[in-house]
């Protein structure tokens, strides 16, 4: 490694980036899905669609910067790439956990399923407050990126990165446990209310709330493994846990959407 970059520099993460072909293997695997999803956005415009479309764009210019790092013998010329790489897929994520939080409340309104007022309930529907939380939790991991990251980070700089990244990760736990929460309360009470006109022709028709469950689960399992190596970025972005903990239980939960029928067009939502 160049003696010419600062001892500061973490490089815990960029250590951790070595897999080339995981990395382009995944930025193909997400060509197609944002192909499908503009399909839909076209065709069936629905904020869940449009949203899952700049989520698999995001995702496949990450992979394809990760898979550029991966290949780098540079660590000095991949600094810039890594900062900008972290701070993607840092904003990434909030597509997938969005339109996940959307298909939810969308889903409770075409169902007429009982919504249980106050406390964690009312809560957890405040869609304007979700999104405000969303956006904290993606300025403070941003700022603290570049606050470890930086060629003049002094201590106290990497300390507020540190924390900035911790309180990021947390807020992000605690929507995406606000999520679930409204999961399992759908699941409960959806699945004893018909959805939409009571056709049940397609898959998710029938099966809505258990894919919406596993949509919940798979990105819970993500934010356990981001709050269970909080202290430790460099086994964080170790890819023998990153990949399966975290960019395949994206992977599968953004498949799942897929799914006949579970998203519900703008025609049968209230104005």
């Amino acid at each position: 490694m160049s003696t010419s970059i600062p001892a500061h520099f973490n490089y815990a993460h960029y250590d951790g980036i070595e897999s080339l072909p995981a990395a382009i293997v995944f930025a193909i695997l997400y060509v197609p899905l944002f192909a499908w999803y503009i399909r839909q956005s076209i065709r069936r415009p629905t904020y869940v669609f449009i949203i899952l479309s700049f989520f698999c764009i995001i995702r496949v210019v990450g992979f394809v910067m990760r898979s550029v790092l991966a290949g780098s013998h540079s660590a000095a010329q991949s600094r810039n790439l890594l900062i900008a790489y972290q701070v993607i897929y840092s904003i990434g994520f909030v597509g997938l956990l969005l339109s996940a939080y959307t298909l939810v409340l969308d889903r409770e309104l075409v169902s007429d399923a009982q919504r249980p007022r106050g406390g964690i309930a009312a809560l957890a529907r405040n869609r304007h407050l979700y999104r405000i939380a969303l956006s904290a939790a993606v300025a403070l991991g941003i700022v603290g990126i570049v606050d470890l990251t930086s060629a003049n980070a002094t201590a106290s700089d990497i300390k507020t990165g540190n924390d900035l990244r911790k309180a990021s990760v947390i807020i992000f736990i605690v929507l995406v446990l606000l999520l679930a929460y409204l999961a399992v309360e759908f699941t409960i009470n959806g699945a004893k209310v018909p959805y939409g006109d009571g056709r049940n022709h397609t898959i998710g028709d029938v099966h809505g709330t258990k894919v919406i469950g596993l949509i919940a689960l798979l990105l819970l399992a993500r934010e356990i493994f981001m709050v269970a190596t909080i202290t430790d970025p460099a086994k964080q972005e170790r890819e023998t846990y990153w990949y399966p903990l975290s960019a395949t239980t994206e992977f599968l939960a953004v498949c799942l959407f897929l799914v006949p029928g579970l998203v519900p067009p703008r025609s049968e939502l209230p104005k």
